[in-house]
């Protein structure tokens, strides 16, 4: 099972090079990187621009970055350009209150749009947990239960969807299941949680992480290919976000 300690243990075993981003708040960014130094996640480097931040990734000086408090359209810009992506998919690592951990996805309002976009997050969610050395167990959400079918058009095209999800990501060998409407017995069972899109998905992580104060520690960019955690600036501390982003650091690079 997912859990702090097991990121926490993998990231001092990495002990990986991060970097961070340092911007308006830079005593929270810095009190971060003494708090993760002193446990040993990693060691850490500041940047003061997005721009050279993604440009020390790209190049290998440093084996993972976290956005930090820099502006989010900056540093997304920076790694679209840097990487050649023409867009991006992120996955939040939550931990509701007394609940287990999980990642959910899209978290982006323009993330994860449509059948194919869901089976791409499912795909490229399967290198992080290999990473983790965690069995991934999806679960589809939609806008309703089966029984529902008929009351809306938009209610029945993502049920629709997530059941053609369930059954094409299925073929493709994935433990994946359309889990309804029901997200209670999804974060109960799964630890990948797919929102039927990235508006509701950005509702779902904004209620539950910045109204209900249920743990983040960040959402690791899925089709990057190199480790970047994106954050919050609303996290009162980044030093378990630093800690994420060694524990994906491939062991041995």
């Amino acid at each position: 099972m997912l859990t702090p300690e097991h990121i926490f243990q993998m990231a001092v075993a990495n002990h990986a090079t991060v970097g961070i981003g340092l911007g308006e708040d830079s005593r929270k960014v810095l009190r971060s990187v003494r708090d993760a130094e002193k446990n040993g996640y990693a060691r850490v480097a500041t940047f003061d621009s997005a721009e050279k931040m993604i440009a020390a990734l790209r190049s290998g000086e440093v084996d993972a970055v976290v956005r930090g408090d820099l502006s989010a359209n900056r540093a997304m810009a920076e790694i679209k350009a840097q990487f050649s992506l023409d867009h991006l998919m992120r996955a939040a690592l939550m931990q509701p209150k007394g609940g287990r951990m999980f990642f959910l996805a899209p978290v982006g309002v323009d993330e994860g749009w449509g059948v194919e976009r869901k089976l791409e997050f499912i795909r490229c969610s399967a290198p992080l947990f290999r990473q983790l050395g965690i069995g991934m167990e999806a679960g589809v959400l939609s806008g309703g239960r089966l029984g529902d079918i008929g009351r809306s058009a938009e209610v029945d095209r993502t049920i629709h969807e997530a059941i053609e999800v369930e059954r094409l990501a299925r073929n493709e060998g994935f433990d994946v299941k359309h889990c309804q409407i029901l997200i209670e017995e999804a974060v109960r069972n799964k630890n990948l949680v797919i929102a039927p899109d990235g508006i509701s998905g950005n509702i779902i992580f904004r209620t539950m992480h910045l109204v209900d104060g249920c743990v983040s520690m960040g959402a690791p960019i899925l089709n990057l290919g190199n480790v970047f955690i994106d954050t919050s600036r609303a996290k009162r501390c980044y030093a378990d976000s630093i800690a994420l982003a060694s524990a994906l650091v491939h062991q041995g690079k």
